[in-house]
């Protein structure tokens, strides 16, 4: 596998080895000891979890304020572009975000580690969505932060249909106002 460091180096993209022909492909999608090595962590996944949605989707940006949850995602089928924001208080990056397109093709994968609110948009027909969590969903602790807050300027790609947001994404708070 090989692992980027993007410009939040806590936040790593993988790119597992390939194994592909005429007749179709193979790879390793998870392998406990190879991602400890690619992102210097030791965290263990307690939880698999797998949504589908549809072109213009927007989920997030998601987060615990208790049991905080890192997340190894990656899309099996259509594509997305996938956001963290360093929500770590003292953090040098508090308030940045990354952002990577997952997808069927390319099959990378993102860990967003704890403390980081997540989101991602559904740039394909429809695209299913596979994330690896290091805590249990805790709806209690959930909370989110508007996916289009001035103060963050996350540039999420021009799609040629309206977003479309559930209605706790679309009463996600100010990141000023965010309980952190």
């Amino acid at each position: 596998m090989k692992a980027t460091r993007l410009s939040i180096p806590d936040v790593v993209l993988v790119a597992p080895k390939v194994f592909g022909d005429a007749r179709g492909f193979f790879f390793e999608s998870f392998n406990q000891q190879a991602f400890n090595a690619a992102t210097g962590t030791d965290y263990q996944f307690v939880q698999d979890n797998h949504s589908r949605s549809s072109r213009g989707v927007l989920r997030g940006l998601h987060y615990q304020i208790q049991q905080p949850q890192g997340k190894l995602v990656r899309v099996v089928r259509g594509a997305v572009w996938d956001v963290a924001v360093d929500i770590r208080k003292g953090s040098p990056t508090f308030g940045q975000w990354v952002g990577a397109e997952l997808s069927e093709d390319n099959q990378h994968q993102l860990w967003v580690p704890p403390g980081f609110a997540h989101g991602f948009v559904v740039l394909s027909e429809s695209a299913d969505f596979l994330y690896k969590t290091t805590d249990y969903y805790a709806p209690q602790h959930e909370r989110c932060i508007a996916w289009n807050d001035p103060q963050l300027a996350i540039a999420w790609p021009a799609l040629d249909v309206p977003v479309q947001l559930s209605a706790k994404d679309q009463a996600g708070r100010p990141f000023a106002e965010a309980d952190l």
